[in-house]
């Protein structure tokens, strides 16, 4: 049988992880305003499928792979800086879904994707997870492949259901909102994230 202290340790740090509103929170709140709660729940579920990783790399004690990313931080904030930018820009420019001619495509996996990828190439969720790691201490889970692996199931679990949450929330005042309210909120996330990507190439100065 699992630890159940282990079980609580990973929702409580996947929750943990995920509430605080980034550049993801945003990316879920736009997408899920825009386009449904079916896009903003892709987007949530990549971030916790990130945060499961990390939790792996932790739970089964890869002190290589968390060295590595710890090392490649320049990169990964030029990188992820990039595709903040580029996906700021185009939520800037986006039309709300009732004002275009011609209903668009989504792609789930595409919003699953890209999020998977910002939320592993952000500098700032290795810190974290290295922190609180380090403050709440995994001793237990060493030598025990299924302890291990209850943690990192617990730790997506936890991430998930703040992303399932904050996508429905979402979704429910969606209907509420007006194309015009929808312009300036694009325009605004957009804004936002482009912020954010300016901060994260900024920090290489520092």
């Amino acid at each position: 049988m699992p630890d159940i202290f282990i079980l609580l340790k990973g929702l409580l740090i996947g929750l943990s992880i995920a509430a605080p509103v980034g550049p993801i929170g945003v990316l879920c709140i736009k997408r899920s305003l825009g386009h449904g709660m079916a896009a903003g729940l892709a987007t949530g579920l990549g971030a916790a499928t990130a945060d499961g990783f990390y939790g792996a790399v932790a739970g089964f004690g890869l002190a290589t792979i968390s060295g590595f990313l710890m090392a490649q931080q320049t990169p990964l904030r030029l990188v992820g800086g990039v595709v903040l930018v580029w996906l700021g820009a185009a939520g800037f420019r986006e039309r709300p879904a009732k004002e275009r001619r011609v209903k668009e495509g989504r792609s789930l996996l595409a919003d699953y994707a890209t999020t998977v990828f910002l939320t592993l190439t952000n500098p700032s969720t290795i810190i974290s997870f290295a922190a609180v790691f380090a403050s709440v201490g995994l001793a237990e889970t060493a030598g025990s492949y299924g302890k291990a692996a209850s943690f990192v199931a617990a730790v997506f679990t936890g991430s998930a259901l703040w992303w399932v949450v904050l996508s429905g929330a979402v979704s429910l005042a969606r209907a509420r909102v007006t194309p015009g309210a929808v312009r300036w909120i694009n325009r605004a996330s957009g804004l936002v994230l482009i912020g954010f990507g300016v901060s994260a190439w900024a920090s290489l100065l520092l």
